[in-house]
């Protein structure tokens, strides 16, 4: 895979329940993460006391940060909304030339900051609330 510009990893999301997946407008940083916890099965029988593992075990995760400014009314409303009204929306995440990763997903943060000098940002977090597709590009 080439170099790919870091704009193009895109978040988009569902605006109203009917896979009219949108871009989460003024993003400048975003990041996805992939987490699976691990079950440790280690005994005193264990291979030179070496642990292992259970495969297939534990709780996998995927976590999305994004930080930025503010240009869309409607995305920005969408997301204060997910938040505040506990919804779980499905979610794109375009990783460019790799995959298209969808399911829903928690808004578990938001954060709003800005100086009397420059403009209004916001950070975002999103965790994972179920099973999520992954389809290679």
């Amino acid at each position: 895979m080439a170099a790919q510009n870091g704009k193009d990893l895109l978040v988009k999301v569902d605006m109203n329940g009917t896979g009219l997946f949108t871009t989460v407008a003024g993003l400048r940083a975003t990041r996805i993460s992939f987490n699976a916890e691990t079950v440790d099965v280690t005994s005193l029988e264990s291979a030179g006391g070496w642990r292992e593992l259970l495969g297939g075990a534990g709780v996998k995760t995927a976590s999305i940060s994004g930080s930025g400014v503010f240009k869309d009314e409607d995305t920005d409303a969408r997301m204060r909304e997910v938040f505040f009204d506990g919804e779980n929306p499905d979610c794109q995440i375009i990783i460019p030339d790799f995959a298209v990763i969808e399911g829903a997903f928690q808004v578990s943060s938001i954060e709003y900051a800005g100086s009397h000098n420059g403009e209004a940002t916001y950070e975002l977090s999103l965790a994972s609330a179920g099973a999520l597709s992954f389809v290679a590009l």
